[in-house]
């Protein structure tokens, strides 16, 4: 589901939703069932171009004997422990974001790319460009992304994926939905439906936080939510998928529940907008979809793509990003159980300082001296890896780079200025966070219908009413509630 389950060798966080590859047997599998993608989606991409980073696919052209495995419960690398992304790029046929499409981003929104898009850390896309091109016509279009309820605090990996889409709302000024799945953590961990519910209430305030606005924003909880048409929709995409589809995309098997095997159909239906009568009306071809996600969850949104014509809708594009290392090293795993293995965002300046200092993997030398003389390791140092999803200087970046590969900059230097970094961030997260009270929190999950026209552009209008003292609350959707100004089927 949305949620990112447990995660082992070189990828962490980046939440929102899953699939199952094992690079290997993607070929074979596509071969036995050719449904499973169209052979316009396996259109191919021989070669990574520069664009995407030296960073993100360093890698890209090591051949291992390993088999990279990528399934909603594990994320294992190949023999290095590492995951080539050009291989995943090959085997999904997606395509990789180049300069060219980031600057026609950047010339149609008149805003710089963020830094996780010009740094390669969001390098692979599918219809990305269409987008685009549909923008610069005047069409409009949405988001849509999410996250699995199933911690009391977020860690920063958890937090990438959300700073990115705030980043593509405001410079697109479109609408958004956040997708909460309470109802699949609950199928899937050893947890309660009523502790994943509230979970989902307290992981909405970390997500408020971040900067969104309720005028175009909308989050909802599958378990409050569920209504007529989103339900419609779910049967609609789950009779275009077989179980054996569906095993080959998510790895089901004997001990799954039935379900989790029942589940993907709700985590794919929120790319339609009709699920959202309130927002965009009741026309499935209103708007198109904008899915923010990790490359691992590609094949997902393939299912999704391959059933939207079925279901007369619009196929949703993707921007793909690459994973976001643990503390540790790549070969590690950020745990909650771990809380060395993470910086969490309710993490205290002394702690931050401590857990860089004495766990952050470091690609320096074995001493000072054979560092000045070797340098240190870009591939492999972690402060400098986070630096470069989190430091928004593209020329200081580039120096601390030269200077810790030369030897220049030491490993404690290298750190220090990580500390430096997130530190602030932090802080001024916690300070959004402790503002963003349960009154605010219901302000997000309304379904009072909103203004078509006012989500889109320039903001206008109030955001809808916080319910009054002792007022019971419903966030549950509705035929009835429909979108003033919405288009209407044809």
């Amino acid at each position: 589901g949305i949620a990112r389950r447990r995660r082992s060798a070189s990828v962490q966080g980046i939440p929102p939703f899953v699939a199952c590859h094992r690079t290997r047997s993607t070929h074979d599998r596509l071969a036995k069932d050719p449904r499973a993608t169209s052979k316009s989606e396996m259109s191919g991409v021989d070669e990574v171009t520069a664009a995407t980073a030296a960073t993100s696919l360093a890698d890209a052209a090591d051949e291992t004997t390993a088999e990279q495995v990528v399934t909603p419960w594990d994320v294992a690398g190949g023999a290095d422990g590492k995951i080539d992304y050009a291989k995943l790029v090959n085997d999904f046929g997606c395509q990789v974001i180049d300069e060219h499409l980031i600057a026609r981003i950047e010339k149609v929104t008149g805003v710089k790319a963020h830094p996780f898009l010009r740094r390669g850390m969001f390098f692979a896309h599918r219809e990305l460009d269409q987008i685009v091109s549909a923008y610069e016509k005047g069409e409009k279009f949405y988001l849509y992304t999410g996250r699995g309820p199933s911690s009391e605090s977020l860690h920063l990996g958890h937090l990438i994926p959300f700073h990115f889409t705030k980043w593509l709302q405001d410079a697109f000024k479109v609408p958004l939905v956040i997708q909460l799945t309470d109802d699949e953590k609950f199928l899937w961990k050893d947890m309660s439906l009523d502790a994943a519910r509230r979970l989902a209430r307290e992981n909405a305030k970390d997500i408020v936080a971040t900067g969104f606005d309720p005028r175009r924003t909308f989050i909802f909880s599958d378990v409050n939510y569920m209504c007529t048409p989103f339900y419609v929709n779910t049967l609609k995409i789950a009779k275009c998928v077989t179980f054996n589809q569906a095993r080959g995309i998510f790895g089901f098997a004997g001990e799954s529940n039935i379900g989790q095997i029942g589940f993907p159909p709700t985590q794919a239906a929120p790319a339609f907008p009709d699920c959202f009568p309130h927002l965009f009306g009741t026309d499935k071809k209103s708007l198109r979809c904008l899915i923010p996600c990790a490359i691992d969850q590609d094949p997902y949104f393939r299912m999704t793509r391959d059933a939207a014509p079925r279901i007369g809708g619009h196929k949703p594009a993707l921007v793909e990003s690459r994973f976001f290392p643990a503390l540790k090293g790549e070969s590690g795993k950020m745990s909650a159980s771990d809380p060395t293995s993470a910086i969490y965002v309710t993490d205290t300046p002394k702690q931050i300082k401590d857990k860089v200092n004495k766990y952050a993997f470091s690609g320096g030398r074995e001493t000072l001296e054979e560092h000045r003389a070797l340098g240190g390791n870009l591939e492999t140092d972690i402060p400098w890896k986070w630096l470069n999803f989190f430091l928004d200087d593209d020329d200081e970046l580039a120096k601390i780079g030269k200077e810790f590969s030369s030897g220049a900059m030491s490993s404690g230097e290298i750190k220090a200025r990580l500390i430096e970094c997130l530190s602030p961030m932090i802080a001024e997260h916690q300070r959004c966070r402790a503002l963003v009270t349960d009154a605010t929190v219901d302000q997000f999950f309304s379904t009072a219908p909103r203004d078509f026209d006012s989500m889109f552009g320039e903001l206008s209008g109030d955001p809808p009413a916080p319910p009054g003292e002792g007022e019971a609350v419903s966030f549950q959707g509705g035929e009835n509630l429909v979108a003033r100004g919405a288009p209407e089927p044809a």
